[in-house]
């Protein structure tokens, strides 16, 4: 990190991590108790099983770069599988989750818009494909709180080496 409170460098490897179990692990590069203005960014690691995020749309640009791995993905009720490099540009409301069917760990970039720093609108329909990969709602909800009801809660975990290229 830099005393320049305009630019840093952050390094992945020693990060803290967020995990929960089935829902992978991620790492966001910003500072504790900020958000950058104009889009977030993370790298998200999903095992075997697990799945990233509930069903959802958003009303913001999302894109999706897999750097190691394989995942499905299921966008507009539809089951794509992607593989690394394979990149998923997701226009605002385009719905969609991801659910590693693999047998390896599969690590994504993933970076949203935002407007002034705060989150984008979010709905959560339901979509049989999502639910019987444990990443749908049974009711749709704009709330996280409702989709996320009954979801481990996650929690600081340091970087698991091997999880990055190269890393």
């Amino acid at each position: 990190m830099t005393d320049d409170p305009r630019w840093f460098i952050a390094n992945a490897t020693e990060a803290t991590w967020r995990a929960a179990p089935g829902w992978g692990r991620s790492v966001s590069f910003e500072p504790e108790g900020t958000r950058f203005q104009d889009y977030g960014l993370n790298l998200h690691t999903i095992e075997p099983g697990e799945r990233s995020t509930m069903y959802h749309g958003e009303d913001g640009q999302e894109d999706f770069l897999v750097v190691s791995g394989t995942c499905l993905a299921i966008v507009e009720g539809e089951e794509r599988t992607l593989r690394a490099w394979d990149l998923l540009h997701c226009p605002a409301w385009t719905k969609h989750t991801f659910f590693n069917d693999g047998d390896e760990p599969c690590t994504m970039v993933m970076v949203g818009a935002r407007r002034e720093g705060a989150e984008v609108d979010c709905v959560y329909p339901v979509e049989p494909l999502a639910q019987r990969r444990g990443a749908g709602v049974d009711a749709e909800t704009a709330s996280p709180d409702e989709a996320y009801a009954g979801t481990p809660d996650d929690q600081g975990v340091p970087y698991v080496r091997g999880t990055l290229p190269g890393a």
